[in-house]
């Protein structure tokens, strides 16, 4: 499942240079996952990066983008050419 930050972000600024896939980027008033770069990390660390620095804790899984660890490893390697 790609993951998704909400409204209680206080745009610190610590999660963006966390994500291997640079799938989190500022958005209009806060930071924001790109689901087709989110793999929560899955072929780079064991757990979701932002998640382990986010002083707020709102990084909730995104519920409109389900996917197993099988397809987040898919496409873990479809991003990076690696397997």
């Amino acid at each position: 499942m790609a993951l998704m930050i909400t409204d209680e972000c206080i745009n610190c600024d610590v999660c963006l240079p966390e994500c291997p896939n640079d799938a989190i980027s500022q958005g209009e008033d806060i930071y924001v996952i790109d689901p087709n770069k989110c793999t929560e990390c899955v072929g780079h660390y064991d757990t979701p990066q932002c998640r382990e620095v986010c002083p707020v804790d709102c990084i909730p899984v995104n519920p409109n983008y389900v996917e197993t660890k099988e397809q987040l490893q898919a496409k873990f390697e479809r991003l990076t050419g690696k397997k």
